[in-house]
Parts: C-alpha cells; structure tokens; sequence
C-alpha cells in the first residue's frame, strides 16, 4: 500500500534528522503494514534489523534492500532493482509481526534505496522503509514524461484455456487483457508494455511487448497481450504488467501437470520392454540349430564294423518279406513236411541191450 507524497516526504526528513535513534519508518494508516529499521544507514557487509506489524497472520514475506526507489513512488524497477540474493524470507506470527536480521548489500541501481518488504503467496501486501547503503552511488530518481499517461484500470484478466496439446507439454499459452485510461493531456501512441512471469518467489522474466494504437487523453482502451509460458511449466504463475517503470497489475494464473507426458512415459516403459523381449527371442530362435522330429537310429560304418555272415539291412528286410525256404540241412526227399519227422533221419539199428558183448578174440 503506497504512502501519501506529504507522509512519505516527513518520514524521509525524520529518518535524516534522527539518524541516532537508528529507526526509519514506512508505517502506511493505521491497520496497514508497517516497516521499521534498527539504523537508518549501514555499509556493504553490516547487518540492520527489520521489524514489522500489522501484516496477516503466518504470512511469508520477502526483505530486500531495493535502489532508485523511495516509499512515495514505490520501488520503480521492480524487483531487477533489487539485491535478491541477499534477501532473507521470514513468517509472521500469529499477531502478524516479525523480526529478521537482513544483510546490507549493494543494489544493481543507484540509491536513493528502501528496505522493501512485500508477501510472496496470498492477498498482495508491501511496505517500504528508507535506508541508505553507505557508499553507494545516489542519483535522483528520473522524472515522469509530462503529456499523457495511462493508467490501468482494475478489471485485469488471463483469457484462454488448455488444449489437448498442452496437456502432452506444449507451451500453455493465454492473453494478458486489461483496461487503460489515459489520465494525461496529451494522447499516447503505440505504449510499450512490459510484461513478466515469475514462478513462486523468483523474480519475473520481462518481456516488451508494443501495442498499437492510440489512446486519447480522458479516453480509455481496451488492449490484449499474448503471453505464452514454456513448454511443460506447470504450477503456480504470477503474471505482472509494467508500464513507465511502474508494476500497474497483477494476475494469478494456475497451471496444470501435463498429465500426457506421464502416461505417455508409461506407455514407454511397458512397451519397449515388451518389443525389446519379442525381437530377442525372434533372433534366438533364428540363430539356434534346427532340430528334426524324426529319430534315426545309429549309422555304423560299412567298412570299419562289419559282422562275417550278417546280411545288410536292406536285404534282411527282403527276406522278412519272402516266404520261408527249405533249410539247408534238409533234402528234399527228407523234408519234415513230407516224412513228418522234425529232425534229420538217423539210423536207430542200435544193438539191444539184452545182447551179450563178447570180450576178447572170438
């Protein structure tokens, strides 16, 4: 919340006249946050103490030594005007109040500088505080054209949606549309915008973007910026616009997961495996040797194992097939079929054994 020029001139001039009492004060009406310094001056590598009140309740706020910015005008370069990486974050309590110790730093800018405090989530709130870097450059802050100048009035809004592309990763895409009223004399041709995304607590990444036309003092315009985020961003975005050096709006925008790339990196892991098991076992069973269903006995051969008097196989199967012929001891005339005697004749003339045998000469 800003700070009446009279207010803020009479903090500026009390915080010069007392610098023994080593407090500087952006305390804004009563029920606004309020900052307050242990000193009103330290140098590069010193420390000041910053206590506020009056902020929400378990908030999360940002500290930050800022330069060219007074707490009448705000910090005019917004946050690239500022020593963010010696910034210090705190909570409030449940009263709303804090206490941090703060590292002094140079700012990128020359001074006049603030203490400036702001919220990082949750309804926007900030508070500035004077301080001046000992030995750092001072130049007076630059001077606001005179002619026109626009003022952006408050129904500020992302037009747009997701599409199925997005889902799978592509860059979510949507347009800044806000109103402008030209509060000047004089008319203002083809304004350059500024306009920025930040992503939780880092600072915004500006982009210029012109739009033409022209806006005639006392008039208003409605005007529409693409915008576009990078490819797979999902989460928490803060789209600011800046014009003439000054944060004029800002605007939540909630991205989602690209749930697409996920499934699709499922789909992945199943399938290749898979394709990768078929391929190997199409090669395996290309390369291995065949074998034959049908068993052939053992080959020995011919001329190194050869039984005397064993026909071949080939002509034991021929004689399996032909019918049985005469065998070899039997005659013709004496063929058990005709005679019927089963053996070979012999001659059964033996001598009886009631015959006497002689012995000796007759």
């Amino acid at each position: 919340m800003r700070v009446p020029a009279s207010v803020a001139a009479l903090v500026a001039v009390l915080a010069l006249l007392l610098p023994t009492q080593g407090a500087g004060s952006a305390a804004a009406a009563e029920g606004a946050p309020g900052v307050k310094l242990s000193k009103s001056q330290a140098g590069t590598g010193g420390s000041v103490t910053v206590t506020g009140s009056g902020w929400r309740a378990r908030a999360l706020l940002m500290i930050l030594i800022c330069g060219r910015s007074v707490p009448s005008t705000g910090v005019t370069g917004g946050t690239n005007s500022c020593a963010n990486a010696d910034g210090r974050a705190v909570t409030t309590d449940a009263e709303g109040r804090f206490s941090r110790k703060l590292p002094v730093a140079e700012p990128p800018v020359p001074c006049p500088c603030v203490v400036h405090v702001a919220t990082v989530t949750g309804a926007k709130a900030e508070a500035d505080a004077i301080f001046q870097v000992a030995g750092h450059a001072v130049e007076p802050l630059p001077a606001e054209p005179a002619g026109g100048r626009l003022s952006v009035l408050t129904d500020t809004r992302l037009d747009g949606s997701g599409g199925l592309l997005t889902w799978f990763g592509a860059p979510p895409a949507r347009t800044l549309a806000f109103t402008v009223g030209n509060v000047g004399t004089s008319p203002v041709r083809d304004p350059v915008f500024q306009v920025g995304t930040s992503h939780g607590v880092f600072a915004p990444q500006w982009e210029e973007q012109q739009w033409r036309g022209t806006v005639q003092p006392g008039r208003k315009a409605r005007i529409e910026l693409p915008l576009e985020l990078a490819a797979g961003a999902h989460g928490d975005y803060t789209v600011s616009l800046k014009y003439g050096g000054k944060v004029m709006a800002e605007q939540r925008w909630g991205v989602g997961r690209p749930w697409g790339v996920t499934l699709f990196w499922i789909l992945v892991c199943l399938v290749v495996p898979a394709a990768v098991f078929r391929v190997g076992m199409a090669v395996v069973d290309r390369v291995r040797p065949r074998q034959t269903t049908r068993r052939r006995g053992l080959r020995l051969p011919g001329p190194a194992l050869r039984i005397p008097g064993l026909k071949p196989r080939t002509q034991a199967r021929h004689a399996l097939a032909s019918p049985p012929s005469t065998l070899p001891w039997f005659t013709p005339d004496n063929d058990p079929g005709t005679t019927g005697r089963l053996s070979a004749p012999y001659d059964d003339s033996s001598p009886s054994p009631t015959t006497p045998t002689r012995k000796g000469p007759p």
